[in-house]
């Protein structure tokens, strides 16, 4: 096939591979209609471009390959030895992008999409299935990609696009996220059941201030909102152990080795006695942040508009 004299093409050798990838993207495509109907025109049909635009974007394929795909027969074309060689290396980059594309389509299927979900370990047992139950009865389809992480690398995660949405606690305050408050949780200080304190029902955390603290590592919302109840009473928590979700930490309670601010159990721990705190008011607000300008897929969004619904009845009363 006669080489396009038009116009000075670039070797690829002289661009960087990225760059490579993007000028040829195009050609092939419009190389593979050709090889596989070896009719230029019949091809051109197919694209809906003119003959002449696709014969000299083949031929500039060549001259920038530097190796001639195809071979004039009449009015027919036949791949050469490096045409079938490129041919096979083109279906097999198109095929995945079109599964590529499928994934995609798939994924924002309204119906049977997929919701990337992010939230708090402590709101894995009751809070979030029942949201997961009461959506599923309008959309049983709906697939979802469920994780359970500390607040810092959900967020992460959020803005870098691997989560549409995170349950979170506390609020981010960020102009980059959105976030919406949807209820509010009362956390009880838990001691020991021989605690000098396990025989009161209320106390100010101040009373507290010089026994040793179980908490969650640093970065978790829980030990962020921990350590800011602390300093409203007016001190500082000395950290005895650290653990990574709450239940561990109501573990390490009853074992005797400290005190911890801790959502409400759902079923009594033995060996710890939880009482509510009157000074400060330590509840922490938990709500939904998704990015903000980004748009959500249909799912997703028809998932961030139910929990908002549910403004005020997330936790059932905890």
């Amino acid at each position: 096939m006669a080489h396009d004299s038009s116009s000075q093409p670039i070797r690829l050798a002289e661009l960087d591979p990225e760059a490579a990838v993007v000028r040829l993207t195009p050609q092939l495509a419009q190389f593979a209609a050709v090889a596989r109907l070896e009719h230029v025109t019949r091809a051109a049909q197919s694209l809906g471009m003119p003959q002449p635009t696709l014969s000299r974007a083949v031929a500039r394929l060549e001259a920038e390959l530097g190796v001639d795909l195809l071979a004039r027969q009449g009015r027919a074309v036949r791949l050469t030895r490096a045409g079938r060689l490129l041919l096979g290396s083109v279906e097999r980059a198109l095929a995945e992008l079109e599964r590529g594309a499928e994934a995609v389509r798939a994924e924002a299927d309204p119906a049977a999409g997929r919701v990337a979900f992010g939230f708090l370990h402590t709101l894995g047992t009751e809070a979030v299935p029942e949201l997961l139950r009461g959506f599923r009865d309008t959309h049983p389809r709906v697939r979802f990609q469920l994780v359970q992480d500390y607040v810092a690398a959900m967020l992460v995660r959020l803005r870098a696009g691997e989560l549409d949405l995170c349950l979170v606690s506390p609020l981010p305050d960020s102009p980059e996220l959105t976030a919406r408050p949807l209820d509010e949780q009362r956390l009880h200080l838990a001691v020991p059941a021989d605690h000098r304190l396990a025989a009161r029902r209320r106390i100010r955390l101040a009373e507290v201030a010089e026994e040793p603290f179980v908490a969650v590592e640093e970065g978790y919302g829980l030990r962020q909102i921990t350590d800011g109840f602390c300093a409203e009473a007016g001190f500082v928590p000395r950290i005895a152990f650290e653990g990574e979700e709450a239940e561990t930490l109501r573990g390490l309670v009853a074992a005797g080795l400290g005190v911890a601010l801790l959502p409400p159990a759902l079923v009594t721990r033995p060996g710890v006695v939880e009482l509510e705190v009157t000074a400060p008011r330590t509840r922490r607000a938990i709500g939904l942040a998704w990015v903000t300008g980004r748009p959500l897929t249909p799912p997703a969004e028809a998932f961030r508009d139910f929990v908002l619904s549910r403004r005020g009845r997330l936790l059932g009363g905890h």
